[in-house]
């Protein structure tokens, strides 16, 4: 065995003395290392989702259903652990955030790079998400990367595509996407088949209700904490985490309901 491998342990191997010194509270309040630890814990499961949904892109564009929807099952389940999470936040009362909430000075939940991310290989293309990140910066870089990318919708009806379906795949990838009748029609044959790519399109509203889901939890978190003052960093905070309430990101899923 090599010196390299013979050296290496748990602690070395998860880089535990990185992670564990990763704490560093601001103020001497009891609560504050919660409130750290949980957030960092959230930018964990948004790294792992990201790394997820890479792969069930390329699952779908080679039409792979078996693993494309393994893919889905896990993405599912580090979503429902991320939206309980909120539980444990939520132990914490308005006072106790208030003890110490002072010392975030203009640090602001809206500055996750990596939620922003997740919310373009989702779909989202607003300019105004990059109001947090300096131009040039290599966050705003990421986000503007994955705005230009194709959307983890594309990918689908690219995967629809090699099933044999006739989607349009001249989308403007930049472009936000919007409800189409040609693919809802479309569609409501997949689900008529039934077979292994309307499972997917079930596993995908899954996806789109979780992630709905995890914006209602969070908005009522904010809410009994803070109320409808405004969010650390300046900004609006639960005003405007209302506004993003039931926006679906797959509309067409959405939009075959009432028809099948």
């Amino acid at each position: 065995m090599s010196d390299e491998h013979s050296s290496l342990t748990y602690s070395s191997y998860l880089a535990l003395d990185e992670v564990l010194g990763a704490q560093r509270p601001r103020s001497a309040e009891h609560d504050e290392m919660l409130f750290i630890v949980i957030h960092q814990v959230y930018e964990l499961w948004f790294k792992q989702m990201l790394h997820e949904l890479a792969h069930l892109q390329r699952r779908f564009e080679a039409g792979d259903t078996p693993h494309s929807l393994r893919t889905l099952r896990r993405i599912l389940t580090v979503l429902k652990v991320a939206v309980a999470q909120i539980d444990v936040l939520e132990t914490m009362t308005p006072s106790q955030f208030t003890s110490f909430r002072s010392r975030l000075a203009a640090a602001s939940g809206f500055e996750s790079a990596q939620f922003r991310e997740l919310e373009a290989v989702l779909g989202r293309r607003e300019a105004r998400v990059f109001t947090h990140y300096p131009e040039g910066s290599p966050a705003r870089d990421r986000i503007a990367a994955a705005m230009e990318r194709p959307s983890l919708y594309d990918s689908f009806l690219a995967y629809l595509a090699e099933h044999g379906y006739p989607v349009p795949l001249d989308r403007d990838v930049c472009a936000p996407l919007e409800p189409s009748p040609r693919v809802q029609e479309i569609l409501l044959r997949v689900y008529a088949d039934d077979a292994g790519p309307a499972s997917v399109c079930e596993r995908l509203v899954d996806l789109d209700e979780g992630m709905q889901e995890w914006r209602y939890r969070h908005v009522k978190m904010v809410e009994r904490t803070i109320g409808d003052k405004s969010g650390t960093g300046g900004s609006s905070g639960a005003a405007y985490l209302r506004t993003t309430l039931l926006r679906p990101a797959f509309p067409d899923l959405w939009a075959v309901r009432s028809a099948l």
